[in-house]
Formats: C-alpha cells, structure tokens, sequence
C-alpha cells in the first residue's frame, strides 16, 4: 500500500448528507474566535474569567446535542490541551500569553475548537470533496512554510518540521478527516491570536534550539496530537466508566 493510497478516506463517490449543524457549529467557532482573541489582545485580564464563563455556557450548550462518544472525546482533548498549555506555555515558554498564564478560556476553547474539527470532517462537504480539501490544504501549508523557510520576515524552521508531522497525520492517520477540518480552525485562531497580541511564540523553540516563525506555519501538528488523544482515549475510558458505574452497581444492590 502506497503513502499516497488514502486508505481512511471517505470514497471517492461519497454522497453524505449536509447537515446543517456541522455548519453552524464551525461558523460560530470561527466569529467567537476572532472575537475572544481579539478581545483579549487588549482587554484587562478580568476579562478572560467573563470570556470562559461564556466559552463553557456555549461548549456545554453544543454539546448537548452530540453523543456520548463525542462528548468523551472532547472531555479528554480539554484535558490533555490544558496541560499541555501548562507545559509548553508556562514551563517550557515555546509561547507565552500577554498576562504570562494560561487564560481561564483556553479549556473551553479547546473543547470547542476539537468540537468544530469534528463538525467539519463528518460534514457533507468535507466528506464529497475530502480529497480536495485535502489537496488545497496541504498546497496552502507548503506554501506557508516555503515562506517561513525563505526568512523574508522571520525563519521558520520548526514550521517544516511540524508541516511534515502534519502530514503524517493527514495520510497515514486513522482520522484525516478531522485533522483537515483542525487545519482551519487552529490556523485560523493561531493567526488571530497572535496578531492580536493574545500571544506570541518564541523566536527559538526552546526544547530544539530551532527558529520558528509567529505562529510556526505547520502549527495544526500540535492540534492534531491533541485530536489524537481524543480519538484513541475516549473509547478505552468510555469502557472504564461502564465498568466502574457496574461495579458500584453491584455494590450497592
């Protein structure tokens, strides 16, 4: 089997339906995102706490309406996300917020965000035109990285690194689909955020000593790890939760 065979794919004569809450899903993500960026560009910091009572208020509302596969696989992207925010924000300092914390809407906001990277790959147009998107994103990235590569405004070496990290994901991974619909979103937000001065990364990766750009051009790696996570972890603790919900069960009785 070749690299480029796509073997987790949807067919090429795939005829999913549209629904119209895949849609509105990613488009509320993408406006509330440039807002809440936006807005903490220059907000006090007061604001974050306002902005993750909403975040929650919106995630919880959203997900009320997925199953409970979904639900766990967001559970599990937040927490793997948050910490590891702690950890290449705040201890490693690969990139920092304004205030130097980890904003109290960043855990909803990876809920929604790896909620939106569903929607959009289980959505009729990404499931009709899967390998065209696909085609489109990975010309849009590569020209992205020639140009971090070029040094025309800051050189971007962990952007190729991570470029080729995404495409790993996006043709040997068992969800390419939700890792095309993460593409846009996280790149989206990362532009919005950083030319917000919501946050900026590090002109020196700080774990390989090597220059990357603001934001690092194949920066959707990252977030495909964390959709990973949540792919593979919410069956296996789906599975000990019925068990352990049994067990107390029994216990009782």
């Amino acid at each position: 089997m070749s690299f480029f065979s796509l073997p987790h794919f949807p067919p090429v004569d795939n005829a999913a339906e549209h629904r119209r809450r895949d849609y509105q899903i990613a488009g509320f993500t993408f406006v509330t995102t440039t807002i809440c960026l936006t807005m903490d560009g220059f907000a006090p910091q007061f604001m974050q706490y306002v902005l993750a009572l909403f975040g929650w208020l919106f995630l919880f509302a959203w997900l009320r309406g997925e199953c409970k596969y979904v639900r766990t696989q967001v559970a599990v992207a937040v927490t793997f996300a948050l910490i590891g925010e702690y950890f290449a924000s705040v201890y490693m300092k690969g990139y920092i917020y304004r205030f130097g914390n980890v904003p109290a809407y960043v855990p909803a906001g990876h809920g929604l965000v790896y909620l939106t990277a569903v929607a959009l790959g289980r959505s009729g147009l990404f499931q009709r035109h899967a390998r065209r998107i696909a085609l489109f994103v990975v010309a849009a990235c590569g020209s992205w990285v020639a140009w971090g590569l070029s040094g025309y405004a800051r050189l971007d070496v962990i952007g190729a690194v991570l470029f080729v990290v995404f495409l790993g994901y996006l043709f040997k991974g068992r969800s390419p689909m939700v890792y095309l619909g993460a593409f846009f979103i996280t790149s989206w937000l990362e532009i919005v955020g950083t030319s917000a001065g919501t946050w900026a990364w590090a002109e020196i990766d700080p774990a390989s000593h090597l220059p990357q750009g603001n934001p690092p051009s194949g920066v959707a790696a990252w977030y495909c790890l964390v959709d990973a996570v949540a792919i593979a972890g919410a069956g296996p603790l789906l599975q000990f939760l019925s068990k352990t919900a049994l067990v107390l069960q029994r216990q009782r009785a």
